[in-house]
């Protein structure tokens, strides 16, 4: 019987769905890291077994079926980014009914779109993939670049997308044999290990069944001693230092009104519980508050001077999450930096920049530094083409709109440089290496997961930030205003934490670090590549002809 099929076979769609669906249980909460090494195996069985030939003659034993074409390749890994970022990021919706105030439609709508524009970076890929699957000449080649297309798309994602969120490689951050990796690398090095594996479980699957067995077996064991390390003992990482941690857990949707007596309230509680006895009977280094919707603002004489009074009694550096007012840049803050109270225009009738802010407090009570966040979020903290998303201005009225910092220079302390970075920049690897490369000797890495409520979205953040202390060997004191507050070693592992959702305070460990690792030294050295190889295969396939195919 003589039969035309013409798309994309049923099989296709169904395993590109199936391979978003592990990809979402690998994502932290479910725990089952694991799947991580079989997670993309069905996608890439999908791309490589699309479609039927145009007129082939069908037997008993079916049809085989062939490699996808480009567009083909761009669909079914757009499907598949679409309903994982759907069940890894679900908290979009959340967070723009609950806080942004829009229609369950709008919200709905709201995080469509997030998919759609988040999963392009899986449309690429696939793209990609059947770029060189579907010409006989480098069809070849097709599963060995697996790794490498990946990791491209992947820093195309960081840059070019703008939204970085759970790289592959961070779902390893407990394996800290194979995490430490990224120490030369970058988290990429990881993802790059895990679609190995995946690819040669997928081209093991595509073999003949008397060729199969030998391959699944030694890649499964392959697999299985990757995944081993995770079990490995660690020595503890040495501590010098203590930093008190004070989690203020407000609530983002804060009814009670911000009067002078709710703020000195509030804020009297935060300096109590940084001024508490410490258990272990030595005064703190370092006292942190986190970023907060408070209205704590650098330039209010009344935060200044109970930030002051805390700082002075407990002769401690101070680093507090704030909204800073006026010049920027990691310089001294006096009467040039923060004008008098209640100014709120330059000279030129111009309104003065606002930033999400960290502001650093001596132990002498004087503000004398402050970081400016420079990577924003996306109609968080601001609103792109404000015209066009005029809908989004309720979210960013709770946050606030705030300018761009431009400076990733440590904040000094005394003989201590600390590297601050707010909330969403921690997981943009070359951003937070850059603090490092500067001279950060410690990371300091304050946020406000409330926004995302009790989804798995804390977790996935934590995750994220604990990669950047492995990728640079650095501690990181991890201070959230609802939780996870923690203290995180160089190998990324969280020696200390308090629970979610309380308004306390955590004695975290820490140590000063001067070393630096070879990806801190030359970045993401390892993905350009990557990128660059993909460019010369995806050249190749469009430059080389392949011989004319009756089959396809």
């Amino acid at each position: 019987m003589l039969r035309r099929v013409r798309g994309i076979h049923h099989r296709a769609w169904l395993l590109s769905l199936l391979s978003a669906f592990l990809q979402v249980l690998i994502f932290p909460l479910p725990r089952l890291y694991v799947l991580c090494w079989i997670a993309l195996v069905p996608l890439l069985v999908a791309l490589s077994r699309t479609r039927a030939p145009e007129a082939l003659q069908l037997d008993t034993a079916g049809t085989r079926l062939l490699p996808a074409r480009p567009w083909q390749g761009f669909l079914l890994g757009y499907a598949c980014g679409i309903v994982w970022y759907g069940g890894t990021c679900y908290w979009v919706y959340a967070t723009m009914r609950q806080y942004g105030g829009l229609n369950i439609a709008m919200s709905a709508f709201l995080l469509l779109l997030f998919c759609m524009t988040a999963g392009l970076g899986h449309a690429i890929f696939g793209a990609c993939f059947a770029a060189l699957a579907s010409r006989d000449s480098m069809r070849q080649y097709a599963l060995a670049l697996t790794p490498v297309f990946w990791v491209a798309v992947e820093l195309t994602r960081t840059h070019l997308i703008d939204f970085s969120w759970n790289l592959l490689g961070t779902v390893q951050v407990d394996n800290i044999p194979l995490a430490r990796i990224s120490t030369i690398t970058g988290v990429y090095g990881i993802s790059f290990e895990i679609v190995l594996v995946n690819a040669a479980l997928a081209t093991a699957l595509l073999l003949p069944r008397d060729r199969r067995t030998r391959m699944l077996t030694i890649t499964l064991a392959i697999a299985a001693l990757l995944q081993a390390g995770r079990w490995l003992p660690q020595d503890p990482s040495p501590a010098d230092h203590r930093a008190v941690l004070v989690q203020e857990n407000v609530s983002v949707m804060e009814t009670t009104p911000w009067t002078i007596d709710y703020f000195q309230q509030s804020v009297r509680e935060f300096g109590d519980l940084s001024l508490a006895a410490p258990s272990s009977g030595t005064r703190p280094d370092l006292i942190v508050w986190p970023e907060t919707p408070a209205p704590f603002l650098t330039r209010d004489p009344l935060f200044r001077e109970a930030l002051s009074n805390v700082a002075r009694q407990s002769q401690a550096w101070m680093v507090v999450g704030s909204v800073g007012v006026g010049p920027q840049l990691n310089a001294p803050m006096g009467a040039s930096m923060d004008p008098a109270p209640g100014a709120s225009t330059h000279s030129s009738g111009q309104p003065e920049a606002v930033y999400n802010s960290a502001a650093l407090v001596n132990p002498g009570g004087e503000m004398v530094a402050r970081y400016d966040k420079v990577r924003l979020v996306a109609f968080g903290e601001y609103v792109p083409f404000r015209k066009l998303f005029s809908f989004a201005e309720a979210l960013t009225k709770e946050i606030g709109t705030f300018d761009h910092g431009v400076s990733r220079e440590p904040l000094r302390a005394g003989n201590s440089r600390i590297g601050v970075f707010i909330c969403y920049e921690s997981v943009f690897p070359d951003d937070v290496r850059q603090f490092a490369a500067n001279g950060a000797q410690v990371f300091v890495n304050i946020s406000n997961d409330g926004w995302y409520g009790d989804s798995g979205a804390w977790a996935q953040h934590l995750q994220q930030a604990r990669m950047r202390a492995i990728e640079n060997h650095r501690w990181l004191l991890r201070d959230t205003n609802t939780g996870l507050t923690a203290a995180i070693d160089p190998l990324g592992r969280v020696v200390a934490s308090i629970p979610r959702k309380t308004r306390a305070r955590l004695e975290a460990p820490y140590a000063l670090l001067e070393d630096t690792t070879f990806y801190t030294q030359h970045g993401s050295w390892f993905a350009y590549a990557c990128a660059i190889i993909s460019l010369v295969a995806l050249a190749a396939a469009v430059l080389i002809r392949d011989p004319k195919n009756h089959h396809d």
